[in-house]
């Protein structure tokens, strides 16, 4: 999987020794409780090391999911994710495939714009990939994220049902 750098951060691929930091990112209930419809925390270090795993098992040359580090001194900061989402149960499928884009990030590192400054850097890497649309999907209270989608440009496309078998708010991005 390939490495993205913008002015500050380095988005490259999770390593087993980032174990630690990923326990301690996803382990805490602030982090986790807006991803996916029933949020959990990490409990020990096997799982982060087989979350790990399942990070580094995406090899398609748009898609992936990257540890984002500050450039300066390689610091974790967050997660950050480009791949297929998954429909909701009953969801007509067949037509193209939704990309999603997604973060979260140590709270230690909230309000520095990590996300958006990480986020604005894969999708033009993607774009430029050939990809045309990306979505992104929040938690109806997550008001944060939504400020993000809305500093990428993304458009606010309203609630939606059709991902994860819960409400979302969709917002969208297209190429060009």
């Amino acid at each position: 999987m390939r490495t993205i750098a913008s002015d500050h951060l380095l988005l490259r691929p999770w390593r087993d020794e980032d174990a630690d930091f990923l326990l301690d990112l996803e382990s805490r209930w602030e982090v986790v409780r807006f991803l996916g419809a029933q949020p959990r925390i990490m409990n020990n270090r096997e799982d982060a090391l087989a979350s790990i795993a399942r990070r580094r098992a995406i090899d398609d040359p748009i898609h992936g999911i990257w540890a984002i580090t500050t450039a300066a001194d390689g610091r974790l900061v967050g997660n950050l994710l480009l791949k297929p989402i998954p429909l909701s149960a009953g969801e007509p499928a067949g037509g193209p495939t939704d990309v999603e884009i997604g973060w979260h990030l140590h709270p230690d590192a909230w309000g520095h714009g990590y996300a958006t400054e990480a986020a604005a850097a894969v999708l033009e890497d993607a774009f430029g990939r050939g990809l045309t649309r990306v979505v992104a999907v929040t938690d109806p209270d997550n008001r944060a994220s939504q400020a993000v989608c809305r500093r990428l440009g993304m458009t606010h496309l309203g609630r939606t049902t059709r991902y994860y078998d819960t409400p979302n708010e969709l917002f969208e991005k297209l190429a060009g």
